[in-house]
């Protein structure tokens, strides 16, 4: 299959497009920038465009008989000062079915959308919370186009375990560096509540299977562990060797600070994805732990490619 992955160049994306070239299929990631040399993709096609600004076009789509978006923006990706209402339009409730559309137009036959399991969960956060409505509007809106001739699915996931090469593994310097016991300013405590979580292992798993079986104009709901904000804080201590164990306080964590928790400190985001779902996109269950302690490999070779680099 000739695929097309917008934001292939994320982690999310990148993981996607390993995993399907590794299933023989003719793999493309559209990225807004030339690809970094240390970037896991950077031997795949690159396709240059920004779906926000829409300057992709319907004759650069037509090669490709399938997308994969998994480009959606949230709120770490909002620069300070920003109209957020503009943000969400452009990234989520409007770029996202345009982009559709046009992959439609062009004769695309297969459109998969990762999206976010908030709205999926709990449809009420979208009458209060801009961010999760845009979501809902950017799953709905792309499924919307949905039609014999169009095959459009969305994978609703919960928090994702993963990293790449680069960049994206030294996000996460300081995560590890405070779980293997070398940031002592940063305290020994996880915020109250939880989530459930899913590796990117797991999600690129889903997303070849979504492009093969998945019902037209479906949302599947997708997950793996759900996990308190203590047993992921665990986990990430264990996949690092620190010899501790982290309690649970009802405060704000550097590390998990209360802006990036939807559900607000001490709630809880739990659910068994349904077997059926799982059973047709084929993906992997329990594989959380396995995901930290590779994001941690990867991490420690970032940071020591860093210093070699430096001297």
């Amino acid at each position: 299959m000739k695929i097309l992955i917008v934001g292939g160049t994320g982690m999310i994306g990148a993981h996607a497009a390993l995993h399907l070239r590794e299933q023989g299929n003719d793999v493309t990631v559209a990225a807004r920038h030339p690809l970094a040399d240390d970037s896991p993709v950077a031997g795949l096609p690159v396709l240059l465009g920004d779906y926000t600004e829409q300057t992709f076009t319907a004759g650069q789509l037509a090669p490709f008989e399938a997308v994969v978006f998994a480009a959606g923006q949230d709120v770490r990706h909002m620069a300070p000062g920003v109209d957020e209402a503009e943000f969400w339009e452009k990234t989520q409730s409007g770029g996202v079915p345009r982009f559709a559309a046009l992959a439609k137009e062009a004769g695309v036959s297969r459109f998969v959308q990762v999206g976010s399991y908030y709205h999926h969960l709990r449809p009420e956060y979208a009458d209060t919370m801009p961010y999760v409505a845009a979501r809902k509007a950017a799953d709905e809106g792309a499924r919307a186009l949905a039609d014999e001739n169009f095959t459009v699915s969305t994978l609703n996931p919960p928090s994702i375990l993963g990293a790449i090469s680069g960049v994206s593994a030294k996000r996460y310097r300081k995560m590890f560096s405070w779980a293997a016991g070398n940031e002592p300013q940063i305290p020994d405590f996880a915020p109250t509540g939880g989530t459930n979580y899913l590796s990117a292992r797991s999600l690129a798993e889903a997303i070849w299977g979504a492009l093969q079986r998945a019902e037209s104009g479906k949302a599947y709901l997708i997950g793996d562990q759900n996990l308190t904000f203590r047993e992921y804080f665990q986990m990430i201590v264990d996949a690092a060797g620190g010899d501790r164990v982290i309690e649970e306080r009802d405060e704000e964590h550097p590390l998990l600070p209360d802006s990036y928790i939807v559900q607000g400190r001490g709630g809880v985001l739990a659910y068994e994805p349904a077997a059926a779902d799982v059973e047709l996109l084929g993906y992997t269950r329990n594989d959380c732990a396995r995901a930290l302690t590779e994001m941690e490999q990867l991490v420690t070779q970032a940071v020591a490619a860093g210093r070699n680099g430096a001297s």
